[in-house]
């Protein structure tokens, strides 16, 4: 039997004004799997170390095992493979933590049969473990952790996928308050249609936003986080969110935001000194609502997965 043990990383998506079309990569937290090829045929969960029980072993219903699943199928592989999860992205987090799986889990599979598959090839089991973990098969959060980076979807029927560059010295804030909500609950609080006034106004910022990280024009970018869609819905079932923005913006930041359908909240930066100052502020918001919470600051990832 031969084994590799891989890691993703966690990932911010949305990025405010891009619901379901931006998301980029961070450099911690990351799930890390231990993959094993076996000789008979199936998919099986060895263990899950840190998800204190919550996850399911049964293969047909956890991300890392689904998409491995969906990856042997595609490549007619008569092998199986057994697989141990060591999970460090909190669930329901809104930093990616089912992508992070199921991404660790096919760059280990891929690796372990001599990479016949590109990491843009891969997105289709990624993403169908999405389906399993939050009833949609999207890839802003399996893209970035996959391909690393700030990556754009450009769409989905073909799937279009592309990075965008971004400027050395960006930094992310991560702050994760000790919350859980669950992106299908977030996605159910949203309205189907919006007004073609708001519509504009989001296009605009999904414009300004790439042009801000490709110049770079950091003004640019900081105008352009700016979401009149899903985040006045969603920030109402995060404690302080508007407080906390403010004050990350103080802090120095460029914009914040929910990080995927939260309760994380994400801020970028123009160095790091600025971006542990700015996270610094926004977890003080928290502690004064008595609710902990994680700080984690880093350039964006642009590596993403990576055997280890």
């Amino acid at each position: 039997m031969k084994s590799v043990r891989a890691s993703a990383p966690a990932t911010v998506a949305n990025v405010s004004c891009g619901f379901d079309i931006f998301g980029f990569a961070v450099a911690s937290p990351a799930d890390e799997v231990v993959v094993t090829l076996t000789d008979k045929p199936g998919v099986v969960i060895r263990e899950i170390v840190g998800d204190g029980g919550r996850l399911p072993l049964d293969a047909s219903r956890n991300t890392s095992s689904v998409a491995v699943i969906e990856y042997l199928k595609a490549i007619k592989s008569e092998q199986g493979a057994e697989i141990t999860l060591y999970k460090h992205l909190a669930l329901g987090s809104g930093m990616g933590s089912s992508a992070a799986s199921s991404v660790a889990a096919l760059v280990a599979i891929n690796h372990l049969h001599g990479e016949p598959l590109s990491r843009k090839e891969l997105l289709p089991f990624a993403m169908e473990s999405e389906r399993i973990a939050c009833g949609s098969a999207h890839a802003d959060n399996v893209a970035p952790s996959l391909l690393g980076g700030f990556v754009l979807i450009r769409g989905y029927d073909p799937l279009d996928v592309t990075s965008i560059p971004t400027p050395e010295g960006l930094y992310a804030t991560l702050v994760h308050p000790h919350l859980e909500l669950k992106t299908e609950d977030s996605r159910r609080v949203l309205k189907a249609s919006i007004p073609l006034k708001d519509a504009i106004t989001q296009w605009g910022n999904i414009a300004g936003l790439v042009v801000g990280l490709m110049k770079p024009d950091y003004g640019l970018i900081g105008r352009s986080l700016k979401d009149v869609v899903a985040e006045p819905i969603r920030s109402v079932l995060i404690p302080g969110f508007d407080r906390i923005k403010e004050e990350a913006v103080k802090a120095g930041a460029l914009g914040c935001g929910i990080s995927g359908s939260g309760p994380t909240i994400f801020a970028l930066s123009t160095d790091e000194a600025t971006a542990q100052r700015v996270g610094q502020a926004m977890q003080a918001q928290f502690t004064d609502l008595k609710l902990k919470s994680d700080v984690y600051v880093s350039e964006i990832n642009n590596a993403g997965a990576k055997i280890l």
